[in-house]
């Protein structure tokens, strides 16, 4: 390698450097940003939860499809990234569904376009694609998708398999039942009475409208939590490329310098040496 092909690899490396440095800092607002609205859910989520509770206590459960396995192959809503440079964010989600999952056995719903090349590769069967650049405004589309499924029976249980996000630098795969919904209202205290509440048309009628609100927003959080956790991949692969740039500069500056040294010392090599030939 030559002085001149050093000092463009070099002009190159910097050009990656600003890059890598502009998408670190974005991601960084992405995810926190994204992190913001997971929060913000947060409340919702525990509140409507408390309220399904409180309606269930007195209600039997057999009323509603929604608590029972149904017939059929059970259905998995993959979330994954749209975009790579994100790290191991998705080789780990891949692999824990690899682990968990026998994927033949099982169709899918897909949430970015890693998702739906994974599962193609692994010869599973897609139901539906909601890679979009907004997949939070395809949250009722997939609702109304995986709950028509379930109610008609084609599929007996349903899956949300995603990167949880838990800090800016951990976030692992979870894989949670969506449908049926878990028995999360059955309180230790069952013995007490109830609380009456005088509830029009009726509090099965409520609940179901309840019901369909909190497996929807169930979905909304677990994108939310992938999103924050994608941007966090991203800004530590950022992060980490930024960093790597800087060393191989660094060091390609220190080859520069020697080569550039060397033809200087040539050069006074070759003028001494004609002088003393002039001289001789």
């Amino acid at each position: 390698m030559n002085l001149r092909q050093v000092r463009q690899k070099i002009k190159s490396v910097t050009n990656v450097k600003k890059i890598t440095k502009a998408m670190q800092m974005v991601a960084a607002v992405k995810m926190r940003k994204a992190q913001e609205k997971a929060k913000r859910g947060e409340e919702y989520r525990e509140n409507l939860k408390r309220v399904i509770e409180k309606l269930a206590r007195g209600i039997d459960r057999s009323y509603s499809k929604l608590f029972w396995d149904q017939p059929g192959r059970p259905l998995i809503i993959l979330i994954s990234s749209n975009k790579g440079l994100c790290g191991s964010f998705n080789t780990n989600l891949f692999r824990y569904l690899i682990l968990n999952f026998k994927i033949k056995e099982y169709d899918f719903v897909c949430i970015g376009k890693k998702g739906v090349l994974a599962v193609h590769a692994l010869g599973g069967n897609i139901l539906a694609d909601f890679s979009s650049r907004n997949p939070l405004a395809s949250v009722p589309s997939i609702y109304n998708f995986v709950l028509e499924r379930f109610l008609s029976g084609k599929s007996s249980k349903v899956y949300l398999v995603y990167n949880k996000f838990i800090s800016t630098f951990k976030h692992e795969p979870v894989s949670e039942i969506l449908l049926p919904i878990p028995k999360f209202f059955e309180s230790k205290n069952r013995e007490e009475s109830p609380q009456q509440y005088l509830i029009e048309p009726s509090p099965k009628v409520f609940l179901e409208e309840l019901l369909g609100f909190y497996i929807e927003d169930r979905i909304r959080a677990a994108i939310l939590s992938s999103e924050a956790g994608e941007y966090s991949a991203r800004m530590l692969a950022m992060k980490n490329a930024t960093e790597n740039a800087g060393e191989l500069i660094y060091h390609l500056t220190l080859v520069r310098n020697k080569l550039r040294q060397e033809k200087i010392t040539y050069e006074l090599l070759d003028m001494v040496t004609a002088k003393e030939s002039v001289e001789g």
